[in-house]
């Protein structure tokens, strides 16, 4: 059993980083943490220059005072180890531990993460601080969680030196075996004389004249994902030798545009998933991207989660940075509620007046007190307590969409038919339909459980081993509904092409055949006739495509396949299995597969108006449903009689009315 964070409620605070401030404006924190409803903050992540200020000694005065005045005050802490940035006498001692890039340049110390994950000069030292720290404050009565590093991977997941080098070919020899032989098969390296006759001969991918070997780079990013999870969990390891029942944790990044480690390895190694999240200040709608973010850490959890890290207001390193509109901090908070988190803390507490992020917004803003953001932090946290009772809840769902790194990886590599191919935007552009529609999604390996599910989705499964593609078919055999995105099934786990048509893996189950794709060029659309909305449209991609036992669903109307199906419907088993050989234009896709869910049983969790986002959690005696007005103009929806709407404490006649961008949260007996 793995411990959990002793915590009553939902957690609520940030990153606190006192050692900015001078000493007398501590207790003013203690006194505003209060006033907000704070009741955990994460400490000490960017202090190792303070806390050992030279190798092997040690100042943890100014620790004490901050975790004693923490405690004092009620408030519990999130104690870091300081890994992310090492000082500057450690890479004075240690320059072959700086961290290089692919082009052969060796990065400079001045900022944070840079440093070579495998490097054993960093590995000691980060060992021997985190060793330090859990012996001082195992006992400590404000430390309930511990936070490992930071970010792992943010700004190196890759360095190129040769340490790299040299641990790169020991994980490949444990990924092979041993067994050269084995390695040049997988990566098929009889092509352009790249057959190795010894291991020393193997580099990481770093620049080279031409198109680099497409399995060499995907064993490449395997490894790097592996290589910073093996520092992660050696640091837990140090942790809960001094203290095991203190959870350990670290902050990942399930966001859009951060793809470098395979949190489907990581998660299993941590006590509780956390996640950080950031709005893209170019996204129209980037409430989409933070359902689908929390929906995925919620999976990789198997239940409630953490927000670890995000803004009160506008960013500092977009080219951009807009701050959040009226109402949109509330709305962005309790929607990661909404989708499973039982804590929301913000990087971070107090704005800097110094620093990189100086312009990052945090809790306590620059213009301080007498600010809406601080207003809306106060709210926040009066709300985060009238949710108490959410916490642990769960958030059932009848879909699964599959997310795998690998695929994602792989699909993204040079020189494919079509360049303008990104996994995250494939598979944002299947999940948007089903939020509009307020459908429940959970995200899914390959080769997980799926019985619990009516409805699966591969948006984008281009790299699948056997095993996942026998789980997909066979989820339809036993009376699923799976629908399938174009160029799946095209490749295996070593990147190789499974010979004798496209979709390979999914050739059988889909009942079709392709011989040959047919990318569009940028901005090319292609028109789609049958049952389909009038003026359909293909997107990105189109493939010549020979119907085996599927029936065609619609086709192109024009260009080089006029007459060819577009998207197939095939019954597998006592189930059915679609194929979508093109990426519809979003009305067309969502029409699609508001007919793929009806004839899979998969209903919303409630009608609502456009732009107004309806959640369920179910705990034990109760459903929550969450009701986010988004659209700027309110909704009245029906709830159950006897409900009762948790932020007001107001009963409820039969319907609850959300206030135009309000958000309102239903107990709904069960």
């Amino acid at each position: 059993m793995k411990p959990t964070l002793a915590l009553p409620g939902l957690a609520y605070g940030g990153d606190y980083n006192p050692e900015q401030w001078p000493e007398e404006v501590w207790a003013e924190d203690m006194r505003l943490m209060r006033e907000a409803g704070v009741n955990l903050v994460s400490v000490g992540i960017f202090s190792w220059a303070l806390l050992e200020p030279s190798e092997g000694v040690y100042d943890f005065a100014h620790l004490d005072k901050v975790l004693d005045l923490l405690h004092a005050n009620g408030i519990a802490a999130d104690l870091a180890t300081p890994t992310a940035a090492p000082p500057a006498w450690f890479f004075r001692a240690h320059p072959e531990a700086l961290p290089v890039d692919r082009d052969g340049r060796t990065l400079s110390y001045g900022s944070r993460q840079t440093f070579c994950p495998s490097s054993p000069a960093y590995r000691e030292a980060a060992l021997r601080i985190a060793g330090a720290l859990a012996e001082r404050y195992a006992d400590h009565p404000s430390v309930r969680m511990w936070h490992v590093h930071n970010e792992y991977g943010c700004h190196n997941a890759a360095c190129y030196c040769d340490t790299s080098a040299a641990a790169f070919r020991r994980w490949l020899r444990a990924r092979y075996g041993d067994d050269l032989a084995a390695l040049n098969h997988a990566w098929g390296t009889r092509f352009w004389s790249q057959w190795y006759g010894d291991w020393e001969e193997i580099l990481p991918p770093r620049a080279t004249g031409a198109v680099p070997n497409p399995t060499h780079r995907l064993d490449w990013r395997r490894f790097c994902s592996d290589e910073l999870l093996a520092l992660c969990t050696a640091e837990r390891d140090v942790l809960r030798a001094a203290a095991p029942s203190i959870p350990a944790t670290t902050n990942f990044m399930v966001m859009s545009n951060f793809d470098a480690l395979d949190y489907w390895r990581w998660a299993p190694q941590l006590d509780i998933v956390s996640n950080d999240h950031y709005l893209m200040s170019t996204d129209p709608e980037s409430e989409i991207d933070i359902a689908l973010s929390g929906d995925l850490t919620r999976s990789l959890a198997g239940g409630p989660w953490l927000l670890m890290e995000h803004s009160t207001g506008a960013v500092n390193w977009q080219p951009v940075n807009r701050a959040k509109k009226p109402g949109e901090l509330r709305r962005n908070a309790l929607a990661h509620v909404a989708r499973g988190a039982d804590g929301i803390a913000y990087f971070q507490w107090r704005q800097s007046r110094a620093g990189a992020e100086q312009w990052h917004s945090a809790m306590v803003p620059h213009a301080g007190t007498d600010s809406r953001i601080w207003r809306d932090v106060v709210r926040l946290g009066a709300d985060l307590r009238a949710l108490a009772e959410i916490r642990g809840a769960g958030s059932p769902a009848d879909v699964a969409v599959v997310w795998d790194w690998d695929a994602r990886w792989a699909l993204e590599l040079p020189s494919q038919p079509s360049g303008e191919l990104r996994y995250a935007d494939l598979v944002r552009a299947w999940y948007e339909p089903l939020w509009r529609s307020g459908v429940a999604v959970d995200f899914v390996r390959p080769r997980a459980d799926l019985s619990a599910y009516r409805l699966v989705l591969a948006p984008s499964l281009y790299l699948v081993d056997d095993e996942g593609a026998a789980n997909l078919s066979a989820f339809a055999e036993r009376g699923g509904t799976l629908a399938v995105g174009f160029h799946s099934g095209t490749v295996d786990d070593n990147c190789h092409v499974r010979l004798g048509g496209y979709p390979g893996a999914f050739r059988e189950v889909l009942g079709v055949r392709s011989d040959e794709p047919f990318p569009l060029l940028p901005g090319g659309r292609v028109a789609l006739s049958g049952a389909v909305p009038d003026g359909a449209a293909g997107t990105l991609w189109s493939e010549r495509l020979r119907l085996e036992g599927a029936e065609a669903v619609a086709s192109y109307a024009d260009g080089p396949l006029s007459g060819v199906p577009a998207v197939t419907r095939r019954p597998h088993g006592s189930g059915a299995a679609w194929y979508l050989a093109t990426l519809p234009d979003p009305a067309t896709l969502a029409a699609l597969l508001d007919r793929v869910r009806a004839e899979a049983g998969v209903e919303p969790v409630r009608t609502a108006p456009p732009g107004v986002e309806v959640v369920r959690r179910r705990g034990p005696q109760a459903d929550y449903l969450f009701v986010i007005d988004h659209s700027g103009q309110g909704a009245e929806l029906p709830v159950a009689p006897g409900s009762s709407e948790l932020l007001t404490g107001k009963e409820t006649a039969g319907t609850v009315t959300v206030a135009p961008g309000e958000v309102a949260v239903v107990r709904e007996p069960r």
